[in-house]
Order: structure tokens, then C-alpha cells, then sequence
């Protein structure tokens, strides 16, 4: 080890999978060393970004839901077939837990246990740190890297409900930007009750409450350094982590508060925010994608999806016809995972099928999902790994 340059050591190992760099700590104390040395974490992890990710997936059921797997995509050079190999992760002494998002190789769980609900993990260097509790109630929430500070930040949005009113026409102010909206409500306005936590601080920050409500998302959605949620209004509002501040990101002329058309979710497609609507009859997805980021002339429809129930579900659904061989799916079954550098979209559908949509030749493709010993219903996330932890950072 000592004849091989530093520089070529990192480089060399800098390239290699997750699994065989954790490994390699235990080949002599020198490379131990290195692969704690933050030259390496950040050099590692920018190669891991720009291949395909990999996923975190939960299995969802009474009795197993306290297990990770971590999933890897590989091809048959001879059929092309695809499949993924799901392996067991180590998690940590939880007595319950539910996988919240991934950003930079950590993950946020919302645990079950007696002294705090989230903590923030790495599968793969077993690290976690446990989060002050906060008493609430169950929102959404956020997780990403504040780059001013150098700190991992956790945002919780809860509700509450304010006295009975009746407006038409209301003058909101979030951060510092005003923005009209045109809202009619007889009934309790629900607001948004924000909490901040600064990994490493004893105490959450109250933000104080804002006159939306988010929805609920299977993944957070992280781009330029902001999060990301739609509105119940047709709204897409960003959270910036350096200034703390909300602010409305525009959408596409095709997604109004007045249309039909209706955002399903937003997700990241190769570092862009993009947008997943439903034609009218539903049996089209349409993703957005914007390319230059908050710039609303930049918004592309780059992909038509047509309608596809995989294998596993077809024989509990009929054909939408006699004349038309083609099953159907209701939208809310279906999640975008991620954009592959072969231009492929994997898309998961109800909690037990990940698909392959060739989007040059239209066609579907059903990865076969493959877990040590069980086969069960799940839940995935694309997960960049890393030897990342919250005593250091990714310079990404």
C-alpha cells in the first residue's frame, strides 16, 4: 500500500461499489484509513452519481416491516432481461420504523421507540444518530444538506385548522415574495405548521404556519439545494434549506388551479424537477420536465406513457374491452422512479412491480425482483449509497 500514491489509491477506490469499499476497510489498517478520509467520501460519491442509482427497499407487512434491502440493477447480456438483486441490510435497534426519503447516501426513518421517532442512518457504514422528538401531528417531511452551513437539516409540516371563514380572494406572503391566490372556502382553513431541525441540534425551530397544505409524497423531492411539494391547490411550492424560506416554483401552462389536469407527483429525472400528470381518461402518464431550474418557459413534456398493468396484477383486472387487449391501472398505483442513462423510465406500481418503459420503442418490461428468502409486497427509493455521515458532508 505504501508504494501506491494516495491519489491513485483514492482514485482506485473510489471506484468501486459500496458493498466492496465497506468491505475493503478490513483488508489493513492504511486502507481502514482511507475510507474514512473525506477526499474519498466525496470522490466516491460523485462517481456513484453519475451511474443509475440503486434503491433502498422496505418490505411492507404486520410482521417483517423492520427490514431494508438494498437493490441493485443488472442486465442478461444474452436476452437483456432485467432483474434486481434485493440484499438484506443490517438496520439499526428500532422496534418499528417506516423509510421517510434518502439524500447523499443517509436515510431518514420515522421510528417507533420509547426516546425519539427519527433518526438518520447509513446502511452501509451502520452509523445512525438519533433526532430530539418533536410533538406534533403526523405531516410531511424533508431531509437534505444545507450547503452554507455544512449541515443535514430536517423539515416536519404538520396542520392545524383556524377558525371558520369565508374569502375569495386572498394576499399571501411567504419568504419574500407575495403571491395572489383566488381560494373560496366555507369551511376551517387548514394551514401548515412548520418545524426545522438542524441535525446536531437539541431542539427543533418553529417557522411559524403558511396557508398551504402539501401533499403527501413516496419520495422527497431535492433539487438546486430545495425541497419540493405540490399543494392541494395545484401549487408547486420549493423550501429553501439556506434561507428557510418557501417559495412558488412555476408550472407548466397544461397544470392550472382551474384544469382538470392535476399534478400525480413531482420526482427528479437525472437532477431536474419533473412533474407526472394524468390525461383525462387516465390511461396516459405525461411527465414534465424542467429544465432550467425555475425558469417556466423551460418546462418540456418529454415523456407519454401509455397505459400497462404488469404481469403479477393482470389476472385481478379485465380488459378495458372486448376489442381492446390492454389492462388499466388506477394512476395512484403508479410512481416514476428514476431516469436511466439509457433513457428508460422505471416506474413502480402498486407495492409489488417495478417496470422498465423503453422510451424509444414504447414498450414495458417487468424486472424481476429477487430478496433473500422472502418475496413480499415493498416499497422503493433511489438511493445514491455512500460512506457519508452527519459528522461530515458531501460536497456534491
Amino acid at each position: 500500500m505504501d508504494r501506491i500514491p494516495q491519489e491513485l489509491a483514492l482514485d482506485i477506490l473510489s471506484r468501486l461499489p459500496i458493498p466492496s469499499l465497506v468491505q475493503s476497510k478490513s483488508v489493513c489498517q492504511d486502507w481502514s484509513t482511507l475510507t474514512h478520509d473525506q477526499l474519498l467520501v466525496n470522490k466516491h460519491f460523485k462517481q456513484m452519481v453519475e451511474n443509475d442509482p440503486s434503491f433502498i427497499l422496505q418490505i411492507m407487512g404486520y410482521s417483517i416491516q423492520n427490514q431494508l434491502y438494498f437493490g441493485d440493477l443488472s442486465s442478461d447480456p444474452n436476452d437483456g432481461n432485467v432483474t434486481m438483486i434485493a440484499k438484506k441490510l443490517t438496520i439499526p435497534p428500532l422496534l418499528n420504523f417506516h423509510l421517510v426519503s434518502s439524500c447523499n447516501g443517509l436515510l431518514l426513518l420515522r421510528a417507533t421507540h420509547p426516546s425519539f421517532e427519527l433518526c438518520i442512518y447509513n446502511p452501509f457504514t451502520r452509523d445512525y444518530i438519533e433526532l430530539p422528538k418533536l410533538s406534533r401531528h403526523d405531516g410531511v417531511r424533508g431531509f437534505g444538506f444545507d450547503p452554507t452551513t455544512k449541515k443535514y437539516k430536517v423539515v416536519e409540516i404538520s396542520y392545524k385548522r383556524t377558525t371558520p371563514f369565508t374569502f375569495s380572494h386572498r394576499v399571501v406572503r411567504f419568504g419574500m415574495r407575495r403571491s395572489h391566490q383566488t381560494e373560496t372556502s366555507s369551511s376551517s382553513l387548514i394551514e401548515s405548521e412548520v418545524h426545522i431541525l438542524t441535525v446536531g441540534s437539541p431542539t427543533w425551530r418553529n417557522l411559524g404556519c403558511f396557508p398551504f397544505r402539501f401533499m403527501w409524497q413516496k419520495s422527497q423531492v431535492l433539487v438546486n439545494r430545495k425541497l419540493h411539494w405540490r399543494t392541494t391547490t395545484n401549487l408547486i411550492m420549493s423550501f429553501d434549506l439556506a434561507t428557510e424560506q418557501f417559495k412558488e416554483v412555476p408550472r407548466p401552462d397544461v397544470i392550472t388551479s382551474n384544469s382538470d389536469r392535476r399534478f400525480h407527483e413531482l420526482v427528479i429525472l437525472r437532477g431536474c424537477l419533473s412533474a407526472v400528470s394524468f390525461d383525462g381518461n387516465n390511461q396516459e402518464l405525461e411527465i414534465w420536465v424542467m429544465k432550467e431550474y425555475a425558469v417556466k418557459d423551460s418546462w418540456v413534456k418529454q415523456f407519454n406513457i401509455g397505459a400497462y398493468v404488469p404481469k403479477i396484477f393482470q389476472s385481478n383486472y379485465q380488459c378495458h374491452s372486448s376489442s381492446n387487449s390492454r389492462f388499466y391501472l388506477p394512476k395512484n398505483c403508479i410512481q416514476v422512479l428514476c431516469l436511466l442513462r439509457n433513457g428508460g423510465i422505471l416506474l413502480q406500481y402498486g407495492n409489488k412491480a417495478i417496470v422498465f418503459y423503453d422510451s424509444h420503442c414504447r414498450t414495458f418490461q417487468d424486472i424481476q425482483v429477487t430478496f433473500e428468502g422472502i418475496s413480499s409486497c415493498f416499497t422503493a427509493v433511489a438511493h445514491v449509497a455512500s460512506l457519508n455521515s452527519t459528522d461530515t458532508f458531501v460536497d456534491a
